[in-house]
């Protein structure tokens, strides 16, 4: 057991010591980047310093950083080995599978959720500390330049990334994302390698100029419902401009960003001439594919995992904050998971259905299951996949903190065949009827 211990102790210190990577990929022109490891963290941890004394004050900083001590220098150390090397009955499904790397970071990222406000939490996904971050990670691997072409793109409307294989030619596809966090976190620039990732693979997969474009809307308390819905209309409504076909557009998102895309399907497709609809008239996209989405904003059955690194209460804080004073948040308009009407749901539908990956531990396990099986039994298709001792939004964790590529990719090489074979079988029905 001793020996299990220091064993798992000495691989720790060595994925600090030895940060640097051995290799770096590059995927048809494309950019997939090492897993992030400890020596990143602390890079991380530099560029976040600056940013808290300067968006929230030194008091506060200190005061949430002195609250945090005790959990950080004892708490998580004392758990973490007993856990991991001392105990074989108290594993929880997602520890059983986890490196420790990935457990060590999920228990900080736990306890940041459930413990850090919003105003401090929103500086750690902000633009000013994830952009350098992002160039210091393509950096140690041996970029000074994305392979692929970014760009931001700002209107009076809306704020997003571009994210394109070549800038010059009209896609053949394009991946509308809306990134999560709570409606009160998060930015499509900390999304940003994900993303570049997943253009990287779907690049490899056939697609000959794959886009994706990042929404970046407003957050939590800066404004509420329905600023964030009109943002991702008109972020949508510019994409099909652009895009010129609505069967070529997948929509997609994790978390409150898949809420916002459900919110905007059922908004497209809203019949209710007394409710405040957004974007009536626009094309259904030709596919949806969901990551972990946060289907109803307050729910019961909402409950703490021992795997999961959400917190039940502050989702439900969040959720109220988010509708505000403008819509009830169990309005199916702002938290999709509320609509029971089947028949909204049938027009709600893309062309080429819906997909849904969700972790098994997740808290928002429940909700989703159920919101899977309503569209099902309204005669919908509708695709899913379930990942044994998931937590909320494994595709997006398990790139950043996964070791062996192949599961650092899982997740993403499992959407873009889901949606290549959903996409490939609208061709071939549209050969068949001419």
């Amino acid at each position: 057991m001793l020996r299990a211990t220091f064993g798992g102790i000495r691989n720790l210190i060595g994925r600090l010591v030895h940060g640097m990577p051995r290799h770096q990929t590059r995927d048809d022109g494309g950019m997939i980047l090492g897993p992030v490891s400890y020596l990143d963290c602390i890079v991380f941890c530099i560029f976040l310093a600056p940013q808290l004394l300067w968006n929230v004050g030194l008091l506060p900083t200190i005061k949430c950083v002195l609250k945090a001590l005790p959990f950080v220098l004892f708490k998580i150390p004392i758990q973490f080995i007993y856990e991991r090397w001392l105990s074989s009955s108290d594993k929880s499904p997602f520890v059983r599978k986890a490196s420790p790397f990935e457990d060590f970071v999920i228990r900080c990222v736990r306890y940041a959720f459930a413990n850090i406000p919003p105003n401090i939490g929103r500086v750690f996904f902000s633009k000013q500390v994830a952009l350098p971050f992002f160039k210091f990670r393509m950096l140690r691997h041996g970029y000074l330049r994305s392979p692929l072409h970014w760009r931001e793109h700002v209107t009076a409307d809306f704020k997003a990334i571009w994210v394109m294989k070549d800038p010059l030619a009209t896609p053949d596809f394009v991946l509308y994302y809306v990134h999560g966090g709570g409606f009160s976190l998060g930015s499509a620039y900390f999304y940003l390698e994900f993303l570049l990732s997943w253009a990287s693979v779907l690049a490899s997969s056939g697609f000959k100029n794959p886009a994706i474009f990042a929404l970046d809307y407003t957050l939590v308390p800066d404004a509420s419902y329905p600023v964030q819905i009109q943002e991702a209309i008109e972020g949508y409504r510019y994409v099909l401009k652009v895009a010129r076909d609505p069967a070529i557009v997948c929509v997609s998102g994790d978390s409150a960003g898949a809420t916002l895309i459900l919110s905007l399907l059922l908004h497209l497709s809203c019949k209710d001439a007394k409710a405040k609809r957004y974007g009536v008239g626009l094309p259904l996209p030709g596919l949806a594919v969901l990551i972990s989405p946060w289907t109803t904003l307050v729910s019961p059955r909402y409950h703490n995992t021992t795997s999961d690194y959400l917190d039940a209460e502050q989702l439900s804080t969040y959720g109220k904050q988010f509708s505000g004073n403008k819509i009830s948040w169990s309005d199916p308009l702002a938290s999709p998971g509320c609509c029971h009407d089947v028949a909204w749901w049938r027009r709600a539908s893309p062309s080429n259905g819906i997909f849904i990956t969700y972790g098994e531990e997740e808290v928002f396990s429940p909700e989703i299951h159920d919101l899977i099986a309503r569209l099902k039994e309204a005669g919908l298709w509708v695709g899913s996949e379930v990942e044994p001792g998931g937590i909320h939004a494994w595709p997006v964790a398990s790139l950043f903190l996964s070791t062996a590529r192949e599961k650092r990719l899982k997740g993403i090489n499992g959407l873009t065949m889901e949606i290549r074979k959903r996409l490939s079988l609208s061709v071939s029905d549209a050969a068949k009827t001419r």
